[in-house]
Formats: C-alpha cells, structure tokens, sequence
C-alpha cells in the first residue's frame, strides 16, 4: 500500500468486515490456512467439547516468522441474557494485525470448528498500515472522556470512547446501567508485541467480534488498558457510571471490568500499565463509595451463570477486585497478572485514601390527594440520603446535586441534568422535597456527593422512579468539568 492510500485509509476509517472459514475436525496436529486477505483479529468457533484447549499462530505473509502460540478457547465472558438455543462455543478472538497465514490446533479434537475473520483496516492490514503512518498513526488528538470527578487519587486521563469506535463501531442498543459492587481484571490473550498506532484498531477489532460473533451489544469491557499504560473508555454508557458489561458471566450487574490488552500467562504486565490500572482501579472503586481490599458476597446471576464457577443463583464472596478466574472458568487474567492482584489492590488501597459512601433513597408516598376530574395529579415525595466515610463517621458540609441521567445514541452520549441540592448536615444525612408526575419513560436518579477535600466525590447508586421527577426548589445549576483536552503522547 502506498502512504497517500494509508493515509487515506486513517482519515476514512472502514467499518469492520467479518468472514468465517470452515475448519472441520480439529485436532493437535493442526491445520494450515492460507487466508486471501490479511485478517487482523482471529476467533475460532466448535460445538464441542466445552474444555478443549485451542491455539493459534500466525504470519503475515510467506517469509515472516510465526507468532507464539496463543490461547484462543473458552473465556467465562458473557452477557446477562440467556441464550434462547444451545449455543456454539467461542472462543478468545486473537490480534493478528493483518496475518496472512494462520495455523490452528486443538486438543482433545474439535467438531465443526470454524474460523472467525476480523478485519478493521479494509484489506491493509492493521499492523501494516500503522507502520506506513508512523507517527502519524497516534499523533492524532486522543480526546479525554468526561466527566471528571475527584474521587480517591483523582480521576486519570481515560481516552473517550470516540478516539477508537471512530464512528464505524456503535452499540446495538442503549446500555442497561448495575451497580458497581466489585472490579474484575482481565487480560485479552493478544500478543505482546503490538504498536501504539495499533491499539485503536486492535479495540475497534474486539468490538466486531463481541458484538457480530458473540452477539453481544456492545464491547465487553468496561475500560481498556494498553501496554504503554493509556487507559480507553471501551463500553459505551458513562466512564462514571455503573454500566453492564459482558466482561464476566454472571457477574456484569454489580461488577466493572477492566481488560489489559495483551497476554500475561508468563509475562508480567508493563510497570506503566500495572500504575494505571491502580490509578484507574482507586477512583472508579472511590467513587462508588467502595474500598479496595475485602470480600464482597454478590449473587450469581442465573442468566449469565453457564459461564461461571459456581451455581445460578449462589451467593458467593469474591476480592473487591478479583481476577476474572476468581468467578468464572477461565485462565484470566494470566497466571502473572493474577498473582499480582493480591499486591495491587494493596497499592489501590493506599492511592484510594479515605472513601466516602453516599446513599439516596425516596419516601413512601402520603396519603393520596383527590384531584379534579381529568388531571394527575403531581405526588410530593422526600429524597433523602448519607454521606459517610466506610467506618460509619459523617461527613458534614458537603454538597449533594440531584441528577437525572440522559442517555442518547445508545449510550455513546451520557450526561446527568442536575435538578437540585442539597447540603449534607452534622450526621451526614439530608433531604430534598420533590414532585413526582406521571410519565412513560421514568427517572433514574443518582446523588453525586463532593465532600471537603482530601474526600473528593462519591455517587449513590442509581434509584429508578417511574416518574418524571422535579423539585420543589430552584434547580442548580450545572457543575462545569474541565474541558475535554488531547492526552500528552
């Protein structure tokens, strides 16, 4: 490919393509393809069994090297929703980078196996097309997410959304919203070796395999972390939300996940992703008013339970920031990243400092009020909530706003309209009047609390009403987060 058409190529990102190559019978002696087109990320698909250990190599073309064998079997992911039918197994989607010649093997022998074919660079082939840019290929401006909340350590810079999907990767419904509960961390089985100007595509290549080959609606996880310790929004839904993910069967309504990209079996991940995912971990876990060490007992949820460890419907006690192995059948995150959580949640705890919790809740409605023939009449309720730090001490003085969560273009757009506030008094208790009238849509709502430093900001957990909600005072008006600003590279 000549730069000009590289080039242009970058400037007009494609939309994914997929294909799908037959495998038949695969066994450990393994099959050669030689594929028309480069193929920049590879899953494989069988019917059974379920245990099999599968592995891929690749080349770019005849006079390259293979790449080490990586892992591509079963993987404990998975969305909430139950399959309707028995549903094929796939697994691990590979990085490949534009290979042109792939080898798979398979132990015990596969029935049915089938080759899944990403490509993300319109025949190029990522990691080609990458090079030819140079730096061109991540000089471009990486705009920050919003919004930026100070919880814990302070929120760090995660590249939004926009900067990878490039407009050719929406979801395929709005997101649906949890509670975070937990933290899993995960690897992706991609190999090590890859570029800065690869990830972009690397993410954009998980997305269509997550969410043409697996069905799912969106990208499974929800962050991303690269070897150069660049932190990327993955799902869409909110960096500061509690967004349900696919990133751990049975777990992904009171869990975030966070998924370094690469493979770390052996390897131990680079010092400047292991500061980010501390850094990362620390605020996200602050800010929904949780602390990083401990045990959390969570519920499997039988929807998503043929991927987990244990039985639908068990209540299980998992680390606060578990390894995704720790809940589902799985190798992940690695055998050298998961010995490592025990020593990184100890650091979490120590960037985290002190950690607040709010909670909102709304009062039963009075008694009912007739009103005249024709009308609904609007209900007076009281909001009330807390702001404590974990041992049960108060917080005083700190502001609470009222929000309403927006969501638009399936999620890519959140934002939360601030109706009102409210000030948290010497137990740390307060309270707001509001008017509830009826309306198809509903509210969900949230108190974002931002205590006197050094405590920083904490959410409560969303509290659906199935009503449009106002207050009985003059709304706030709207925080103003700092601008979105392009990282330093």
């Amino acid at each position: 490919m000549h730069r000009s058409e590289a080039l242009a190529a970058l400037a007009g990102t494609a939309h994914p393509s997929l294909a799908v190559r037959p495998l038949g019978a695969l066994s450990e002696r393994g099959v050669t393809i030689e594929l028309p087109e480069p193929a920049d990320l590879l899953g494989v698909e069988w019917e059974r069994p379920s245990g099999a250990r599968i592995e891929l190599r690749f080349r770019t073309g005849a006079d390259a090297s293979w790449s080490p064998w990586a892992s591509a079997g079963a993987h404990g992911h998975g969305a909430e929703e139950a399959p309707a039918h028995a549903a094929p197994l796939i697994g691990d989607p590979i990085w490949a980078g534009g290979a042109r010649l792939v080898q798979a093997r398979a132990r015990p022998a596969l029935t049915q196996a089938r080759l899944h074919i990403v490509d993300v660079s319109a025949g190029v082939g990522a990691r080609r097309q990458a090079l030819a840019l140079g730096p061109l290929a991540v000089a471009a401006a990486m705009p920050r997410a919003v919004p930026v909340l100070a919880a814990g350590p302070g929120q760090p810079p995660i590249i939004a959304r926009r900067a990878w999907a490039q407009g050719v990767a929406r979801p395929r419904v709005a997101p649906g919203y949890g509670a975070v509960q937990m933290a899993f961390v995960h690897h992706t089985q991609n190999p090590n070796g890859y570029g800065r100007g690869e990830v972009p595509a690397m993410l954009r290549a998980i997305y269509a395999f997550h969410r043409y080959v697996n069905g799912w609606n969106d990208i499974g996880y929800n962050f991303a972390i690269d070897l150069y310790g660049r932190i990327f929004e993955a799902r869409a839904g909110g960096i500061d939300e509690p967004v349900v993910g696919a990133q751990a069967g049975g777990y992904n309504l009171v869990s975030t996940g966070v998924a370094v990209l690469g493979s770390f079996m052996d390897t131990p991940i680079s010092p400047a992703a292991r500061r980010s995912l501390q850094r990362l971990l620390a605020w996200k876990l602050a800010l929904h008013g949780l602390p990083a060490e401990g045990r959390v007992t969570v519920r499997v949820n039988p929807a998503g339970a043929r991927y987990a460890r244990f039985p639908a419907g068990a209540h299980v006690s998992l680390r606060r920031i578990a390894g995704h192995r720790d809940g589902d059948s799985t190798d992940c995150p690695g055998n050298a990243l998961y010995g490592r959580l025990p020593a990184i949640g100890r650091r979490v705890r120590r960037l985290a400092g002190p950690v607040v919790r709010a909670t909102l809740m709304l009062l039963p409605p009075p008694p009912p009020v007739s009103a005249p023939a024709g009308e609904s009449p609007a209900e007076a309720r009281t909001l009330l909530g807390s702001l404590l730090r974990l041992d049960g001490t108060p917080v005083d003085g700190a502001r609470v706003l009222i929000q309403a969560r927006t969501v638009s273009r399936r999620g890519e757009v959140v934002g939360e309209q601030t109706l009102g506030e409210a000030m948290t008094d010497v137990t740390g208790a307060w309270s707001l009047p509001v008017s509830l009238a009826a309306s198809p849509g509903g509210s969900s709502l949230r108190a974002l609390c931002i205590a006197p430093a050094p405590l920083g900001a904490s959410v409560s957990e969303p509290l659906v009403v199935p009503a449009a909600v106002s207050l009985t005072q003059p709304a706030a008006p709207e925080p103003s987060p700092p601008a979105a600003a392009p990282l330093a590279r």
